[in-house]
């Protein structure tokens, strides 16, 4: 061992095997890594002339797992440490660079998944050899965090692919490609069907290449498709600024910028260039504010929120063989694919047994598309299938273990359906509704085991969409959050947990969002205007948009219902301008939206063909128009503000789940780090929100004015931020910390 971390086995032949092999299930820090890796690459150069060449390979599922910076780095690096992370960028690109110039063959067996500077390692060898898995991931993650991938990997990439396929294919979109697509892009030389072969071919490459060169050092390399210099590349180089614009919609997103300006500088310099180029840029993104928000919500709040929360790793997990899916629409057949995926028999049933299969026809329809790319096999798909079985009698559910209520919207329908299926359960299954928005402590009542009983919210498209909002209603007894919590790591779904509450947290917030785009309309401002000032804020989908997909008769149908649920609990309705809006489009205009053929969008067969003209004429022209950036932080400060509410009343406790809700599950813009985040990360922390959402309360309504425990907590210097876990995992309540 090298350190204890970094195993050395010479053969007979003089391949020498480097496996990262530490006790237990971490190798160390990076910097404790590194030394390692320095301490084997300096007995390679004292004994290179016995060595004909080596492997770097790793026991663990991933390549070299701990290699990428620190996040906590990351959160804390300010300009004044940047000599000292030179420093240490530095002497981690000499370590590779001493690798690459060993003068011997250097393969990398890549066993599983190479990520981040895992793969930079990787890339510094000389051939690269990877296990055939389909759930290996090969890729440069880092834009993810709002930074560029560092330790030469992106250099080493433009070189290997060539300028645009290193933009487009892996360092633009941080996209993690299967072992098989990875050798097709040209990241991995080869495949292997087993680790023994892995190293078999590794050994044999070594043989049969003894120079040890890489292939960008000698004389007549170039880099693939031209450099920025080529005329053939110069010709189509000023429009991939263009391009990068038009996809990023103005939104404020550093890290791409930078990682195109560091490719297509690198690839007018030498190598050595080439990699002070990146590291400047690197430099640059890790002292910024994005980097810092992303990093936050993707590491940590992301890592707590998929964590134990306090549940004994002793206990046996719940994982229900039954499932039993009440609804076969949109939502439900979506909900019973995901559910056969992981496993779990499902029983999908709805009015009748036609509409039931229509409903499995959604995931025969998955199944094919999934087998057609290679995701799964034919046999694969053939065995989810099976596992759906579609019925119009819920007595073929008799005897599951969980329960998932999705039919429409009403109270009353699902408190019937409700009533009806829990007999035919296990005696403790787990009851669940998939509502967005109804109350769950009140649809408990519906249900002779309200202890049993919770909420499943997903969302559309279950299939894809990642989040799982579970709704912890009066009754709900821990057991059953523990079993929720066991089901969404079982579903591959990223669990958030919220008190009841009409709406709950992902409702009540991106409500606000739907209703500040709508307010804009009636003031006066350009349709368009709004939509840009969404995709500039850094919105996935503009709000008009969204609520043209949702359907404006369902936005109303959910109005109506708070308004019932405020009139019977004596609170007075404020008629706002969104509602008066959405019933101006519906009653006067007929226009409910994308399946209405008509909404605030004109429809050609069902496809966008652009924002209705008379939009124009609802509203006189604001006069002078509003900026764009007051625009911009309206939308932000809206949703932002509820959920400051619904950290207030209890509604969300977790800061983290706050965040990671927010942006997974309601398209809060991913560079704010969320929604809470936001207000941590603003210009001059939540003490400087504070101020900015007195302006706007000034200017635009009181809707914007910040509710006593924002303002108390900017009045201490305070952040958002959860205490630590305790020693079990566990989360609690109280999150407004002060630092």
């Amino acid at each position: 061992m090298v350190d204890g971390r970094i195993s050395w086995r010479r053969d007979e032949h003089g391949i020498v095997e480097l496996t990262l092999d530490g006790p237990g299930a971490a190798v160390g820090t990076r910097s404790e890594l590194l030394d390692a890796l320095a301490g084997a690459v300096e007995r390679l150069e004292v004994e290179r002339a016995e060595i004909a060449g080596v492997i770097i390979g790793s026991a663990k599922a991933a390549f070299y797992p701990e290699l990428d910076l620190d996040p906590a780095l990351v959160l804390a690096a300010t300009r004044a440490d940047v000599p000292a992370l030179t420093q240490e960028l530095t002497a981690a690109g000499a370590l590779l660079r001493r690798i690459e110039t060993l003068g011997r063959p250097v393969v990398a067996a890549i066993g599983g998944s190479a990520q981040g500077s895992g793969l930079a390692l990787a890339l510094a060898a000389h051939h690269r050899i990877a296990l055939e898995d389909r759930t290996g991931e090969i890729g440069l993650p880092a834009v993810r965090l709002g930074l560029l991938p560092g330790d030469g990997a992106l250099t080493r990439t433009v070189r290997l692919l060539g300028i645009t396929e290193a933009l487009t294919q892996v360092l633009l979109e941080g996209t993690l490609h299967r072992p098989d697509r990875a050798q097709q892009l040209g990241l991995i030389d080869e495949l292997a069907p087993s680790r023994e072969e892995l190293i078999s071919k590794a050994k044999q490459w070594i043989l049969e290449h003894g120079d040890g060169i890489q292939r960008w050092e000698h004389d007549d390399y170039r880099i693939p498709g031209g450099s920025p210099s080529s005329p053939k590349l110069a010709q189509f180089l000023p429009a991939y600024p263009a391009n990068l614009r038009k996809q990023l919609k103005g939104a404020p997103y550093p890290a791409p910028r930078a990682i195109m300006a560091a490719t297509v500088e690198g690839a007018q310099l030498d190598l050595g260039g080439a990699l002070a180029v990146e590291m400047r840029y690197l430099l640059d993104l890790v002292c910024g504010p994005v980097a810092k928000n992303m990093v936050q919500a993707f590491h940590f709040d992301l890592a707590r929120v998929s964590g134990g929360r306090g549940r004994a790793s002793s206990a046996e997990p719940f994982r229900p063989a039954r499932a039993a899916i009440l609804g076969a629409g949109m939502m439900g057949a979506a909900i019973a694919y995901v559910a056969a995926a992981a496993g779990i028999d499902v029983v999908l049933k709805d009015v009748s047994v036609a509409a039931a299969q229509r409903g499995k026809h959604h995931s025969e329809e998955l199944v094919r598309r999934a087998v057609e790319r290679g995701r799964m096999t034919a046999e694969e798909g053939e065995a989810l299938l099976g596992r759906i079985t579609p019925t119009a009698s819920i007595a073929d559910a008799s005897g599951a273990e969980l329960m998932i209520e999705a039919v429409f919207e009403d109270a009353a329908l699902k408190a019937g359906v409700l009533a009806e299926s829990e007999v035919q359960m296990a005696g403790h299954a787990l009851l669940a509704s998939n509502t967005s928005t109804l109350p769950i402590s009140a649809l408990a009542e519906s249900v002779a085991r309200p202890a049993d009983f919770i909420g499943l919210h997903f969302f559309s498209p279950a299939e894809r969409m990642p989040l799982l909002e579970i709704i912890v209603g009066q009754q709900t007894s821990a057991d059953s959050l523990v079993r929720a919590l066991d089901l969404a790591r079982i579903l591959g779904k990223t669990p958030i947990v919220v008190n009841d509450s009409r709406g709950f947290f992902t409702s009540r917030v991106i409500t606000k969002f739907l209703d500040e785009a709508m307010a804009m309309v009636l003031e006066g401002v350009p349709a368009a205007s709004v939509e840009q000032a969404c995709s500039q804020a850094g919105y996935p989908a503009p709000a008009l948009q969204l609520c043209d997909e949702l359907s404006l008769t369902l936005i109303r149908k959910i109005r109506d219902q708070y308004r019932t649920a405020a009139a019977a609990a004596g609170l007075p309705w404020e008629v706002t301008p969104a509602e008066r809006l959405v019933d101006l489009m519906l009653d006067t205009h007929e226009r409910p939206g994308r399946l209405g053929g008509a909404g605030f969008y004109d429809y050609s067969d069902g496809k966008r063909s652009g924002l209705w003209s008379g939009l124009r004429e609802l509203a006189p022209a604001a006069e002078p128009p509003p900026p764009l950036r007051d625009l911009e932080q309206r939308l932000l400060f809206v949703e932002a503000l509820e959920a400051v509410r619904c950290h207030e009343e209890g509604v969300i406790e977790s800061v983290a789940d706050a965040n990671i809700g927010s942006i997974l599950g309601i398209g809060f813009p991913a560079w704010t780090g969320g929604a809470l985040q936001y207000v941590n990360g603003f210009d001059g922390g939540p003490a400087g929100f504070v101020e900015r959402a007195q302006s706007l309360a000034s200017s635009y309504g009181e809707r914007f004015r910040p509710p006593p425990s924002l303002v108390a907590l900017a009045e201490r210097d305070g952040r958002y931020a959860d205490p630590p876990a305790t020693a079990t995992g566990g989360v609690g309540a109280d999150s407004l910390n002060a630092p």
